[in-house]
Parts: C-alpha cells; sequence; structure tokens
C-alpha cells in the first residue's frame, strides 16, 4: 500500500471509530439482495449502523469464496445500534431495495433475510406479510436461520470507497485489518455511493482527521 505523506493526530483510529459501539452493545443483521456492493454502500450511509461487512451465506459447502461460492450467497452483514434503529427499520430498506416479487435466477444474487434469532424470523414474517398484503403479490425472498457467515475477499469489502483510492489508501495505511470493521469506511463508502444526507454528510467531514487531498477525493465523487 502506498504510504500517504500526511501525518495525522490519530496515526491508527479516527475519533469517530474510537466513539463507535463495541461489538457487544450491537445487534447484527444478514440479508441477500443481489450484489453485496451496493447494500454494503447503501446501509453503510444509515444513521444507527456501526458496522457493515460483505460475505457469503446460506449455503452448506465450507469455506466458499468469489470463484467457488458452491451453494452460498453474498450477503451483507450489519452491525447496528438498537436504540437508533430497529431490526424493522432496515428491513424496511431491505425490502425497499432488492426485486422481492422475482424469483432470483442464479442463487448467488438471490433475496433472502437470514433471520439471527426467533424474534429477527418472526418480524421478516411479519413484513413479508405486511408487503404482500399492500400489494397483493407472492414474496419470492427467502426468510431462513442463519448458519454461518464467510467474511469475503478484502477487495470486495467497502468496494465502492476502493473505487476512491486516495482515501481508501490513506484509511487502509492507518487501519490495516481494522478497515473493514470501521464506521467511518463504512459512512465514506456509503456517502460516495450517493447515499446519506448532506448534513450527514458534513458533520462526519467535519469529525474527520484526514488529508485533504482525500476529503477532495470524497467531495469530488459526491
Amino acid at each position: 500500500m502506498t504510504q500517504s505523506a500526511y501525518e495525522p493526530t490519530h496515526p491508527t483510529e479516527l475519533a469517530v471509530d474510537a466513539e463507535a459501539l463495541p461489538p457487544s452493545a450491537t445487534e447484527t443483521a444478514t440479508f441477500g439482495m443481489g450484489c453485496f456492493w451496493g447494500p454494503d454502500a447503501r446501509f453503510g450511509a444509515m444513521p444507527g449502523v456501526v458496522r457493515t461487512r460483505v460475505g457469503y451465506a446460506g449455503g452448506a459447502e465450507p469455506n466458499p469464496s468469489y470463484y467457488s461460492l458452491g451453494d452460498h450467497t453474498e450477503v451483507v452483514q450489519i452491525e447496528y445500534d438498537p436504540d437508533a434503529v430497529s431490526y424493522k427499520d432496515l428491513l424496511d430498506v431491505f425490502w425497499a431495495n432488492h426485486a422481492p416479487f422475482s424469483a432470483p435466477l442464479k442463487r448467488q444474487y438471490r433475496g433472502v433475510v437470514l433471520a439471527h434469532d426467533d424474534q429477527q424470523r418472526e418480524t421478516a414474517r411479519r413484513t413479508r406479510d405486511d408487503l404482500e398484503s399492500r400489494t397483493g403479490k407472492t414474496v419470492e425472498t427467502a426468510i431462513e436461520t442463519l448458519d454461518r457467515f464467510y467474511l469475503a475477499e478484502d477487495y470486495h469489502q467497502k468496494y465502492e470507497l476502493r473505487s476512491t483510492p486516495v482515501i481508501a489508501d490513506e484509511l487502509e495505511d492507518r487501519y490495516g485489518d481494522a478497515f473493514v470493521d470501521s464506521t467511518v469506511a463504512a459512512r465514506l463508502n456509503g456517502f460516495v455511493a450517493g447515499y446519506g444526507e448532506d448534513d450527514e454528510r458534513e458533520t462526519l467531514f467535519a469529525e474527520l482527521d484526514i488529508s485533504p487531498a482525500a476529503l477532495s477525493e470524497v467531495r469530488r465523487r459526491l
């Protein structure tokens, strides 16, 4: 990774991440919504979402990879603050941003809710039934129980942000392996993909200790 000439105040982590909720204080949701790059960005920009990651789940084949996926599906996994956003709020975004009435052509890109517990499964079923009642259409999206999540390769993580290498390189230099689980990376990944509100973006930009060149590149993508 190319080293940045910028010398940050916080050499290994940004203040926003230092203040983010730890995994023990968050809840987790897992959805399949087609190619996982878009959902990773969409949820990453959502207030209340703390971390995102993409991977493979829903199948039985051991140790899937992008070029050896077996019977797994591309999924996004979301860690969120339950005091700021509810599982139903996440489901509202989920149902509105894939094709729930179409049978998938490939299992890799199918729509699926992978529930982490009975409460999530019941909430997913209730919102599915509500959607069918409102539209008069049959929902093809599956609702299943998550067995195991396999983290996807690094180059799939925060894909939109990695497509903006000035900022991605700087953050990866500072975070190392922690880049994937950075709240800042999740937000910026969403912002450069066009998600989030102007006031949310400006609030975050004011808190960041990133180089002027990196911030300029983020703004160029907006």
